[in-house]
């Protein structure tokens, strides 16, 4: 029998967020980019999802717009509200669900927003841009 077959998946490889990679001067996610089709996703798929074709690796940001926004006002373990959670469409990549930082409103859409890079808790960050 081989050791390895029956072996879990590593938790990393679990973990639904997107993969982040300092950029110079400023974080970006890491993700994929179909050349055949154009589809991005902030995941490392193997393959496109869309049409199943290879994909390229990518990276997206570190800029993007909130396509939508709330605050959250119920506690959740791990998560002290109020605090804020926005969809931001990164430029030219995909849409991401970040943590806003700075501010316990929802942001109006069409905010430009920056990635921060991850939380100490690993989720996705992003402020207003200057």
């Amino acid at each position: 029998m081989n050791p390895t077959a029956s072996r879990p998946p590593d938790v990393s490889d679990l973990d639904p967020r997107p993969r982040w990679h300092a950029g110079p001067g400023s974080d970006e996610i890491r993700g994929i980019r179909c050349p055949a089709c154009g589809h991005v996703a902030a995941y490392p798929w193997p393959s496109c999802p869309d049409c199943g074709g290879p994909a390229d690796p990518a990276t997206f940001g570190p800029g993007g717009v909130v396509w939508s926004s709330t605050v959250v006002r119920i506690p959740v373990p791990g998560r002290t509200p109020p605090y804020g959670l926005a969809y931001v469409d990164l430029d030219d990549g995909p849409r991401v669900l970040a943590h806003v930082v700075g501010t316990a409103d929802p942001l109006p859409l069409g905010t430009r927003v920056r990635l921060l890079g991850p939380s100490d808790a690993g989720d996705p960050q992003v402020e207003v841009a200057s």
